[in-house]
């Protein structure tokens, strides 16, 4: 007798258990028209996401997945319809994500939402929040929402925010949306990002591009280190002056290029660091924002405008500052009497 199985759905069959893992159990998935095309190595990647990519493929040559019964190699691309058998498999207890959002972080991504329809979702990402887990993160951004929104089938990160910078962020409901989105970010041609920071200094008015090369590098630990350098990546950043402070000045920037940490270090380079930075702001620089009273670092991705994946529209998102920092403004806007330009 055959079983009927939802597109997009699970039908579960045969448990077993792993003694040093997980009750586990044979899963039956038809594909939807929605991941038609995507190679069966990168769903199951994607569908074990604590499972070793080494470990994913091994099961695929050992031919323990089938497709309509048939053994398949990890190219194979799915087609609509097709019906996938995924085995069980061992997972050791330590890389079982057992970590729950707070009730705290729920409210608060809940809170968060700047746009939401039926393929994709914007918020505004806290400060403090990793986009993702991993190196000594249990629950980023997109595992949290995962959790929060369990009727979603498909949810994943479009692009990424640094740990401590806050802003927009956007989330694809659909695998199609997803492509369509990286493929506009890959070219960059439609995308214009805004962000707002609080620098150490007076940047000067006239100081609207900062041109120079960033190499990544790696310190001791693991940490990521990006500096400028005569064999870096080109990079480039728009810098336009919103309001100058005794102190200080409130400054837009707009990357043209996406490298690691590039507008906090090319705010560095031009002698102006970002404020609250405490990987790439001068002595300085700290002694203010400690004098303000700044505990992060104030850096704000507070406007996106990106063509909607389905209609093609420029979809413009804008994502309200933090109220401590709208508060830190206001209050250096009071005491300070230094116009904007």
């Amino acid at each position: 007798m055959s079983t009927l199985i939802k597109p997009g759905t699970f039908t579960y069959r045969i448990p077993v258990w792993v003694k040093q893992g997980i009750v586990a159990n044979v899963e039956l998935y038809e594909v939807e028209e929605d991941r038609a095309g995507q190679r069966i190595d990168n769903f199951l990647i994607g569908h074990w996401k604590s499972v070793p990519k080494s470990r994913v493929y091994r099961v695929l040559r050992k031919g323990e997945v089938r497709v309509n019964g048939k053994r398949i190699k990890p190219e194979y691309r799915l087609e609509a319809g097709d019906t996938i058998r995924i085995p069980p498999v061992r997972i050791a207890e330590k890389a079982i994500n057992t970590a729950v959002p707070s009730q705290s972080l729920r409210h608060q991504l809940d809170k968060a939402i700047l746009y939401e329809d039926d393929v994709l979702v914007a918020l505004n990402k806290p400060h403090g929040l990793a986009v993702h887990g991993g190196s000594g993160i249990s629950l980023g951004l997109i595992e949290s929402y995962r959790i929060i929104r369990p009727e979603l089938k498909f949810v994943e990160l479009v692009h990424r925010l640094d740990r401590d910078t806050s802003g927009v962020v956007l989330i694809a409901k659909k695998r199609s949306a997803l492509k369509a989105l990286q493929e506009v970010f890959r070219h960059k041609t439609e995308v214009k990002k805004v962000y707002w920071c609080l620098v150490h200094g007076h940047w000067p008015e006239d100081r609207h591009m900062i041109d120079v090369p960033l190499r990544k590098n790696e310190a001791q630990g693991g940490e990521r280190i990006v500096t400028v350098a005569p064999d870096g990546k080109p990079s480039q950043t728009r810098f336009r002056l919103l309001k100058a402070f005794t102190r200080c000045s409130w400054v837009e920037a707009q990357p043209i290029t996406g490298r690691t940490h590039q507008i906090r270090v090319h705010a560095l380079h031009a002698g102006h660091p970002i404020l609250g930075d405490s990987k790439y702001q001068s002595s300085r620089a700290e002694s203010v924002a400690r004098d303000l009273g700044l505990g992060r670092l104030f850096l704000h991705a507070a406007q996106l405008t990106v063509p909607h994946p389905v209609s093609g529209e420029l979809l413009t998102l804008k994502a309200p500052l933090d109220p401590l920092l709208e508060k830190l403004l206001t209050s250096l806007a009071a005491t300070d009497d230094i116009e904007s330009p």
